[in-house]
């Protein structure tokens, strides 16, 4: 499967809008940097129909190294969960039920 890149994005973009690839690159940008600003602030962010993101507190809790089976402590920390929004989740499985 390949790697669709965020310059892959804004070529994208650039060529069905027919605007200038510049242009799309600080646009598309500037849309990761306010997802990102929001996420840190902890507010949840909804797309319609694609998406919702919202930030999780993760416990701190105790692990144990595989191979030495030594107890190792982890931080608590923050993370992102997205669930995704009724038309994603259609055509993400489209055809599914066929195979």
């Amino acid at each position: 499967m390949p790697t669709i890149t965020k310059k892959d994005f804004a070529d994208r973009i650039a060529e069905n809008t027919r605007a200038k690839h510049v242009l799309v690159k600080v646009i598309v940008q500037n849309f990761l940097d306010e997802i990102t600003a929001e996420l840190v602030k902890g507010n949840r962010l909804e797309f319609r129909d694609f998406g919702v993101f919202e930030v999780r507190e993760q416990a701190a809790r105790t692990a144990q190294n595989p191979k030495t089976l030594e107890p190792i402590d982890v931080p608590a920390r923050r993370k992102v969960k997205f669930k995704m929004g009724r038309i994603m989740k259609e055509k993400l499985n489209a055809g599914v039920a066929e195979q």
